[in-house]
């Protein structure tokens, strides 16, 4: 909105309300952790001056649907351009090949405003693969534009059959969409997350507000109560969300409702004053290229550095944003909405030439592929051991929750063992089955997602791991030849490790020791700070391969008190698989061996990294051979 008449600073100092959190929320900031909720404030405002000038014109008899578009155009395309041939140009030079052939798909869908439909299909916002989407952040963009596609023709119906029913009917619309919304939030698919209908009710809210859904507070006491309500309401979402929070849905009424007192509420007050502030006004009036440019520049520093943003580099990367957002705002931004420098006709011609040119440039770097031309063979050869798993992941890997059997691998013979953990069990399960194909005989694998191998292992909310586990005790009961059981997990994430799911895995142990059962516990595979492929392919590149080492952690004691585990049951035939022994040495572990990575991700071991554990553990005297029974 610019500075003529009916201009209200407070709304530009609310847009830095809703940017700033965002920023700092993704620049891993601590005590920002709900900051993701500034996009929800940047809805009510966005609903609630767009839908005054579309009703205002619309009641004023003046209202044009191309020059409302004409005004869209303005506000987004310009910035939104060069952000997308920025992003374009880095990944290509920066992106290793399994990186770089979503970027061109989202660009084209950010084009074409459809990111979000993309990104639901494609990951969650705070799922694994987010932080390498530098256009990840476009999917707020995508549902305005697709608000605005139907709205403004909705209010031309209304106004012109049924005005008396235009805010009822608008409601109804917000209530339909709060509802929804309500009933998809715990649905975890990102339904509720990235897509329109159950986001319309936020924009709408602030429609309301402009169609004068609401009668305006004129006692100045309850204004000001209401509008330092608002404000806390904001605060409380930003500060105590976080990444846990079941969002959007009913959580979504704070940042909402709260964005929409101050807008109704705040002029005149102290809020008021406190939202006109030069500073908040300066950031507000710069928000929109901050939010652009904030996120790909934090992605593109962690991708290169293979870290998260912390101390100056997190530092530099935030001065950089503003700094991108200044010049942007000023040479990008203003001279486009200026009418009298850039004509609507030129507008519309440089809009239409900019979109379709990028839109093929997108398409040729999607019909490219993942480019590995790029890069030496070397790198390339790093960067491919994220593919280095079992080619039954896919097929075998949470069957129990797909309600599919459990696989067996091997020989075709009667299976002998069973294999049964989490996520970091599948590639043990193979390599295993390879060596018990070579000897006739076969394992079986029961391995789910999340869930550690433990007897009685339900947690509320999830009963993946309950029916998970029922399973694997059930077949292991029910057969008597399956006489090894194999049990391993991601010991060392902070749920697995607790005192809980450890007294849980000696009871386990003790259970099948117990039935004449031999045990065989593989210890908590050491986590790096990485995605290990992509930090091998970094260091090949620049010839610092020298560098190829994991940094142990130095918290060890659920290897310590796993292993103190697998020692009680000695006796019964247990057995201890130790990959901190295999891979470290020194305070250092390795992440390569014989020119193979060892890892597929940061904490994953892959095919390789499995082989190269079980041969340093097999001469272990303490650890007999887990294959040899």
């Amino acid at each position: 909105m610019g500075k003529g008449a009916g201009y209200r600073a407070d709304i530009d100092g609310l847009r830095s309300v809703a940017v700033l959190p965002v920023l700092l929320f993704h620049a891993g900031i601590s005590g920002f952790s709900g900051g993701y909720v500034g996009v929800d404030i940047f809805f009510v405002i966005s609903g609630f001056l767009i839908t005054g000038i579309i009703a205002r014109e619309i009641d004023g008899g003046r209202f044009s649907i191309v020059h409302f578009y004409e005004r869209r155009a303005r506000r987004i395309l310009p910035a939104l351009t060069v952000v997308i041939v920025a992003i374009l140009a880095a990944a290509a030079w920066l992106y290793l090949p399994g990186d770089f052939e979503s970027v061109p798909q989202s660009a084209l869908a950010a084009l074409l405003f459809v990111s979000n439909v993309g990104f639901f299909l494609e990951t969650g916002y705070f799922q694994g693969g987010a932080e390498t989407k530098p256009l990840l952040h476009t999917w707020s963009l995508a549902i305005e534009e697709q608000f605005y596609l139907t709205f403004p023709l909705l209010l031309i119906l209304l106004g012109r059959h049924a005005m008396r029913w235009r805010t009822a009917v608008i409601a109804g619309i917000a209530l339909l969409s709060f509802a929804l919304a309500v009933a998809t939030q715990n649905n975890g698919d990102g339904f509720a997350f990235y897509l329109l209908p159950p986001r319309a009710w936020e924009l709408a809210v602030g429609a309301l507000l402009a169609l004068g859904a609401v009668p305006p507070v004129t006692a100045r006491p309850l204004r000001e109560a209401l509008a330092m309500a608002g404000l806390l309401a904001i605060g409380v979402a930003v500060f105590t969300y976080d990444k846990h929070t079941i969002f959007p849905g009913m959580t979504a009424t704070l940042p909402v409702l709260g964005a929409a007192a101050l807008i109704h509420c705040a002029p005149g007050t102290l809020m008021g004053r406190l939202l006109s502030l030069r500073p908040l006004v300066a950031v507000g009036l710069i928000s929109y290229s901050l939010y652009l440019w904030h996120w790909p520049l934090i992605v593109f520093t962690e991708y290169a550095t293979d870290q998260r943003l912390a101390g100056w580099p997190r530092a530099i990367v935030v001065a950089a944003a503003f700094a991108l957002a200044l010049l942007s705002w000023r040479y990008v931004e203003r001279p486009f909405r200026d009418a009298s420098r850039v004509p609507r006709a030129r507008l519309f011609r440089m809009a239409a030439g900019a979109m379709a040119a990028l839109c093929a440039v997108s398409l040729a770097m999607i019909a490219a592929g993942p480019w590995p031309g790029r890069f030496d063979p070397r790198v390339i050869a790093m960067a491919e051991a994220k593919n280095d798993v079992s080619p039954y992941r896919g097929r075998c890997h949470d069957s129990s929750s797909a309600g599919l059997p459990a696989c067996v691998l091997g020989a075709k013979a009667p299976p002998g063992a069973l294999v049964w953990g989490d996520s970091h069990a599948v590639e043990l399960a193979y390599v295993l089955s390879r060596i018990e194909a070579e000897q006739g005989r076969s394992l079986v694998q029961r391995t789910q997602s999340s869930c550690p191998p433990i007897a009685g292992y339900d947690p509320p909310g999830d009963p993946r791991c309950g029916k998970a586990n029922r399973e694997a005790i059930a077949a292991i009961r029910s057969d008597p030849r399956l006489r090894t059981v194999y049990l391993a997990a991601f010991w060392a994430s902070p749920l697995n490790a607790s005192d809980a799911v450890l007294a849980g895995l000696d009871r386990t142990v003790g259970l099948l020791a117990g039935e004449g059962r031999r045990v065989v516990i593989v210890g908590p595979v050491p986590p790096a700070p990485f995605e290990v492929p992509r930090r091998l392919a970094h260091l090949a590149a620049f010839g610092r391969m020298d560098e190829a080492f994991n940094p142990l952690g130095a918290d060890t004691r659920a290897a310590a008190r796993i292993e103190a585990i697998a020692r009680r049951w000695r006796s019964a035939g247990v057995t201890y698989i130790d990959p901190v022994a295999a891979l470290c040495d020194g305070g250092r572990c390795l992440l390569l061996h014989d020119g193979r990575p060892l890892y597929f991700d940061s904490h994953h071991p892959s095919l390789a990294g499995i082989r190269f554990i079980l041969a340093r553990q097999g001469g272990n005297p303490w650890t007999s051979p887990p294959v040899r029974r």
